[in-house]
C-alpha cells in the first residue's frame, strides 16, 4: 500500500468534514467525486448550487454526496456576518462589508464555516495564491495555542529511495515564511518534526540545512542556521549540506559522531527560496509525490494548494487534512 492511500485508509477511520471552496475550478470537482466515492472525507462545496452542478454534469463528475452551501441563500450567512464583524471589528470591519466579503470571496466564507464548527477543515489554492487562502486563516482562526509561528511545508514521497523515512520526509519551510531568523527557523523545525511524527508515523530526525556542514564555510547565513539548531527534545543537528543530512556515508565522513547526519528525515530549507526550488527539483526530477504546501500553527486545519496542482493532489491533501483535523480531536 503507497504512503497516501495509508492516509486515505486513516482518514476513513473517522469521517471528518472537509470545505471545498474553489468550485469553480474543474480540478475541485473532479476531485470531489473522487473523495466521496472512496469515502475520505464528508465534503461542503460553497457555490451556487445551480451553477456547481452544471459544472459538474459537465465535466462528468458526480457530485451528489456533497453538501452545497450558497452564501447567498444558507439560513448561517448572517451567523458568520455577524462573528466576522465580532472578530475584525477592531481592524474598523462593519457589518455591510462583512456581508460584501462573505458573499464575494468564498474562501473567507469556508474559513468561518471551520471557525463556527460547521467543518472540522478546509482546503483550497488551486486557483487562489497561498497569501489569498492564509490571509482569511490567519485573521479568522489565528496561531494554534502554543504555537510560534504559522509554517508551511510539502510532504515529499520519493520512489524506491533508501533515504528518509523509505522515501519520506517533511521539507520545511517551502510555502510561506520567506526569510526565518534563528528563532523562526527554530520553531519551523519543532513544528516539522510534528507533522513527520503524525503523517508519517515515525521518529522525526531533523538536519538544519545549509551550503556548509559543520563550519566548512562561513557566512552569516551559516550562522543563522547554526543559531536555530537548538532543540533539546528533538533528533537535530546541523547545520548540515543535504548530502551530509540524508546520505550515510556522507554524514559519517562530513560529521561523524552526529546522531542526525546520515539519517534525516525532516529537512529544514534556511529560506523559502531553498525550501521552494529544493521541493521542485524532488518532484520533478526524482518523481517524488510533492504533498502541499500544508500549514502547520493554524488552530484549525486549512490547507493550501499548488496552483499547478492535479484533482489526485487535490485528493491527497484533502485526506492529510482530515488527518490533521483528527489529531485535534485528541488533543
Amino acid at each position: 500500500m503507497g504512503f497516501i492511500d495509508v492516509i486515505k485508509e486513516r482518514a476513513k477511520s473517522s469521517i471528518k468534514t472537509i470545505v471545498l471552496p474553489e468550485t469553480e475550478d474543474m480540478r475541485t470537482l473532479e476531485a470531489a467525486d473522487k473523495i466521496l466515492k472512496e469515502g475520505i472525507a464528508k465534503l461542503v462545496l460553497v457555490g451556487n448550487e445551480e451553477a456547481v452542478k452544471k459544472s459538474a454534469a459537465e465535466g462528468g463528475f458526480d457530485i451528489s454526496g456533497a453538501q452545497i452551501v450558497d452564501p447567498a441563500t444558507s439560513e448561517k450567512t448572517q451567523g458568520y456576518i455577524d462573528k466576522l464583524v465580532e472578530l475584525r471589528q477592531k481592524k474598523g470591519m462593519t457589518p455591510e462589508q462583512a456581508k460584501e466579503i462573505l458573499l464575494n470571496q468564498y474562501l473567507y466564507y469556508g474559513v468561518m464555516m471551520v471557525k463556527m464548527g460547521d467543518a472540522d477543515g478546509m482546503v483550497s489554492g488551486a486557483c487562489h495564491s497561498t497569501a489569498d487562502t492564509l490571509r482569511p486563516c490567519l485573521q479568522i482562526l489565528k496561531t494554534k495555542p502554543g504555537t510560534k509561528l504559522v509554517s508551511a511545508f510539502f510532504l515529499i514521497i520519493v520512489p524506491d529511495c533508501e533515504y528518509g523515512a523509505n522515501g519520506a520526509f517533511v521539507f520545511g519551510d517551502s510555502g510561506l515564511n520567506q526569510n526565518p531568523n534563528p528563532e523562526e527557523l527554530a520553531a519551523i523545525a519543532a513544528s516539522s518534526a510534528e507533522s513527520f511524527k503524525l503523517l508519517v508515523q515515525e521518529e522525526p530526525v531533523v538536519a538544519m540545512l545549509s551550503h556548509s556542514t559543520k563550519g566548512s564555510a562561513k557566512h552569516a547565513d551559516v550562522d543563522k542556521v547554526v543559531e536555530a539548531t537548538k532543540n533539546p527534545d528533538l533528533a537535530l543537528d546541523g547545520e548540515f549540506q543535504l548530502d551530509a543530512a540524508i546520505v550515510p556515508s556522507v554524514g559519517a565522513s562530513k560529521a561523524p559522531g552526529s546522531p542526525v547526519a546520515g539519517k534525516a528525515n525532516v529537512l529544514i530549507f534556511p529560506d523559502l527560496d531553498a525550501g521552494n526550488i529544493g521541493y521542485k527539483l524532488a518532484q520533478r526530477l526524482a518523481k517524488a509525490e510533492a504533498y502541499g504546501p500544508i500549514t502547520q500553527g493554524i488552530a484549525k486545519p486549512v490547507n493550501d494548494l499548488s496552483r499547478g496542482c492535479s484533482a489526485d493532489d487535490i485528493v491527497g491533501v484533502v485526506a492529510i487534512t482530515a488527518v490533521q483535523c483528527q489529531a485535534d480531536d485528541n488533543k
